[in-house]
């Protein structure tokens, strides 16, 4: 299961939309690695000057490394943590996860690291069975 749903959470989904605030604090609660490299990259991306910001240290364990994977592969938890943190999400391996400004998708930058080419490139023997 990838989170953990409060009762009266669930209860309001089965009656209608919730609020991205409200998802938002579930996944957070659920997913604490995940949300916590999301939300350092988010602010590195705010506060640095480079064109995006990223993570390239491995999970400190395999419950960390599940969290990341099911955040990066679920269409709707990705989406509400973009949606969030005002930022484009992108994801190679088991770890890399990076934040580009909104405004750059599409461009040279992000398309390169998006890239088949830049995914054969970043991997390694270590990295086989993240």
């Amino acid at each position: 299961m990838s989170l953990d749903v409060p009762a009266a959470l669930l209860e309001r989904a089965e009656s209608g939309p919730v609020s991205d605030e409200e998802f938002v604090e579930c996944v957070r609660t659920s997913l604490p690695y995940a949300y916590d490299v999301v939300s350092r990259v988010a602010s590195d991306l705010r506060t640095g000057t480079a064109e995006f910001a990223d993570n390239d240290v491995a999970p400190p364990d395999e419950t960390a490394r599940g969290q990341l994977l099911r955040a990066m592969a679920s269409d709707s938890i990705r989406g509400s943590l973009e949606r969030h943190f005002g930022i484009k999400l992108a994801f190679q391996n088991c770890h890399r996860v990076a934040a580009f400004p909104l405004a750059s998708v599409g461009g040279d930058t992000y398309s390169t690291f998006i890239s088949t080419r830049a995914q054969l490139l970043n991997q390694s023997p270590e990295l086989r069975n993240c």
